[in-house]
C-alpha cells in the first residue's frame, strides 16, 4: 500500500502545538520540574509537532549554549510523565499527547551555512555581483 503525502497541519494542530510548547517552556523556566541537569544546564523549547489525531507530540529542543544535547534528551526522557501531566492541566484536550523529544539541529544547520557564506572563495563569488554573466544591451 503506497503511502500518501504529507498534508500541511491544519490550524487545530498548529495552535495546540503552541498551547503545548508554551506550557513546557514555562514548566521549565519557573522549575516546576525538578531536574538536576536540566537546572544545570536549561534548556529552550524550540517546536512543537503534532501528529494529525493530536495524541503524540514531537518536541524540539536546544540547550541554552548550545554544546552537546545527549544529557538534556535523557533528562528531558526522565521527566516525560511529569512534563505531560503539566501539559494536562495548561491545555485542555480530550486526551493529552505522548511526547516524545529530539534534538534541535537547525541552528547548527545555520551556523554551518554561516560559516560557508563567510568563507572567502563564496565571499569573492557574491562580491563579483555576476560579472561573468553576458550583458545585454537594450537598443
Amino acid at each position: 500500500m503506497a503511502k500518501q503525502p504529507a498534508k500541511a497541519p491544519s490550524q487545530r494542530q498548529l495552535r495546540v502545538a503552541e498551547e503545548i510548547r508554551q506550557a513546557l517552556s514555562q514548566a521549565l523556566e519557573r522549575g516546576d520540574i525538578y531536574e538536576p541537569e536540566l537546572t544545570r544546564r536549561p534548556v529552550t523549547i524550540t517546536g512543537v509537532s503534532l501528529s494529525p489525531d493530536m495524541r503524540n507530540a514531537m518536541i524540539s529542543f536546544t540547550p541554552l549554549g548550545g554544546g552537546d544535547a545527549e544529557s538534556s534528551l535523557k533528562a528531558l526522557t526522565r521527566q516525560k510523565g511529569h512534563l505531560r501531566n503539566h501539559v494536562a492541566q495548561k491545555v485542555h484536550m480530550k486526551y493529552v499527547p505522548a511526547l516524545r523529544f529530539v534534538e534541535d539541529k537547525s541552528f547548527d544547520v545555520a551556523d554551518h551555512i554561516g560559516a560557508l557564506l563567510r568563507d572567502p572563495h563564496v565571499a569573492q563569488d557574491i562580491s563579483d555581483n555576476g560579472s561573468n554573466e553576458p550583458e545585454n544591451e537594450d537598443d
